[in-house]
């Protein structure tokens, strides 16, 4: 097992089914975690490793569908492949549209099932690259100053020293020194860098916009 290895997860209450869906993955190399129950997942501690569910749509208790929604709201998403034995176009419409990888009617092809596992890791390793270069960027963020982020807006928009000194009450000479230590800080090399940057923390958890994977 190294550090970034991937790990599927299994929901199904069919416990056959739950065996065959292992055996297939481990096959292919996969480490698996398998679970009865949504509940029974989402009470487990997750290894800190690029993963997926292969979720059963049809669970006792909470359903593959609700537990989706519930998933989607949590701090630590994971992609989603359905199965079902009971499927119907509007369930995986309503799958789809909720950002399931794929939505797979049993009896399926162990080949289409491990295609939706492999796209659904890969959907998030980007994820986790991208939460991991904002984290690096926000704690450079954080050695700014209050002025510093102030002006960070002010520069990225293009306006000039002046205009920024006037806006703020200060003089020309103190906003070139605090707009070098804004580019230093950032580690940006031009004001096109640096107006990137500031579109990317603009996308945080301040205003995030799914699916964004600008580094």
């Amino acid at each position: 097992m190294t550090a970034d290895s991937s790990i599927v997860y299994v929901v199904d209450d069919d416990p056959a089914m739950r065996a065959s869906l292992e055996s297939l993955l481990r096959s292919v190399g996969h480490d698996v975690l398998c679970f009865e129950t949504a509940p029974a997942f989402a009470a487990a501690i997750r290894p800190d490793r690029p993963g997926c569910l292969v979720l059963d749509v049809r669970l006792p208790g909470l359903s593959g569908l609700e537990f989706q929604r519930e998933l989607g709201r949590s701090a630590n998403p994971l992609p989603i492949v359905f199965i079902t034995g009971h499927g119907d176009v509007p369930m995986s419409v309503a799958a789809m549209k909720a950002g399931a990888v794929e939505f797979l009617t049993k009896p399926f092809r162990d080949q289409d099932l491990l295609d939706g596992v492999h796209r659904a890791l890969a959907l998030n390793r980007q994820e986790r690259a991208r939460a991991a270069a904002l984290a690096e960027l926000q704690g450079r963020v954080a050695t700014m100053t209050p002025r510093e982020r102030e002006i960070l807006p002010l520069v990225a928009a293009g306006q000039m020293n002046k205009q920024i000194a006037q806006a703020l009450g200060l003089s020309e000479v103190t906003i070139k020194v605090h707009r070098a230590q804004v580019m230093h800080k950032l580690r940006a090399t031009s004001l096109a860098d640096l107006v990137r940057i500031a579109d990317r923390l603009a996308l945080d958890g301040s205003g995030n916009r799914q699916g964004d994977t600008r580094v």
